[in-house]
């Protein structure tokens, strides 16, 4: 049986030259809980309160807001520094920093010496601070990506991710590929497993999730169809035989 395959590490995108810049799935969760009990909330059942990187995960998530609600705890607080930090699901915390302050006019303005939590207007996604014990509804998210830091061949990863997720990575421009980059950082394997395999039987490569290949990083040597799978290794493409054991990366959503 000679066939090949690719493991990397990838974001998802429809069409050829469209790529996704947004790294999470937000989930509107109409309860009312104190911002401490969304993100505890958040924590169980999806990834983490709602957090902001960038122009588009904050258009998306406006767009999430959609006819909902006036107000909803989103994932920044003032942490003991005194500096807004955005709450990370492994329970460390990040800078709010300066490229995507989005604040109302007067904001933040710690009313009554006690608003150290954050809450998104639905009328234009400007943010405000508000007492933490509060009740508002919130915003989760999802990791549009999951490194699986177990050692299976490329099938049983392909059928892991497939059980228990939506699929392995598929990674369709640069921009993709700097997302799995991040992602693959903490992989216990120096290469990983990525959704691409190849068919001697018609000698091409092809995407198991359905996409087209219209973005390429192969390693200098690699990408003729000589051995049965591939990974990544110094971030580009590499074949591999599909019984080696490797961590791999899978997607949590469909396109």
């Amino acid at each position: 049986m000679n066939q090949k395959l690719v493991s990397v590490m990838q974001l998802l995108s429809a069409v050829c030259g469209v790529s996704s810049s947004v790294s999470y799935q937000y989930h509107f969760v109409n309860e009312e809980k104190s911002w401490t009990e969304a993100q505890s909330y958040c924590r169980e059942i999806h990834t983490e309160l709602a957090t902001i990187n960038n122009m588009e995960e904050m258009k998306n998530l406006n767009a999430s807001l959609k006819d909902k609600t006036r107000h909803v705890w989103i994932g920044l607080e003032k942490g003991n520094t005194g500096k807004w930090l955005w709450s990370l699901a492994d329970g460390n915390f990040h800078s709010e920093g300066d490229a995507h302050r989005n604040w109302s006019q007067g904001e933040p303005n710690n009313k009554g010496g006690k608003e150290f939590c954050v809450v998104m207007k639905k009328s234009d996604g400007t943010w405000a601070d508000d007492s933490c014990e509060e009740l508002h509804p919130f915003m989760c998210y999802d990791d549009k990506l999951i490194l699986v830091n177990q050692n299976l061949t490329w099938r049983e990863a392909l059928r892991y991710c497939r059980d228990h997720h939506v699929d392995l990575v598929s990674v369709h421009s640069e921009e993709i590929q700097l997302w799995v980059k991040e992602v693959a950082q903490k992989a216990s394997t120096d290469l990983v497993w990525l959704g691409l395999r190849h068919t001697c039987t018609q000698g091409f490569w092809y995407w198991v999730s359905g996409f087209s290949i219209c973005y390429q990083n192969w390693a200098p040597g690699n990408g003729t169809g000589g051995e049965d799978c591939s990974s990544r290794g110094g971030q580009q493409w590499v074949s591999l035989p599909e019984d080696q054991k490797l961590n791999f990366i899978c997607t949590t959503y469909g396109d």
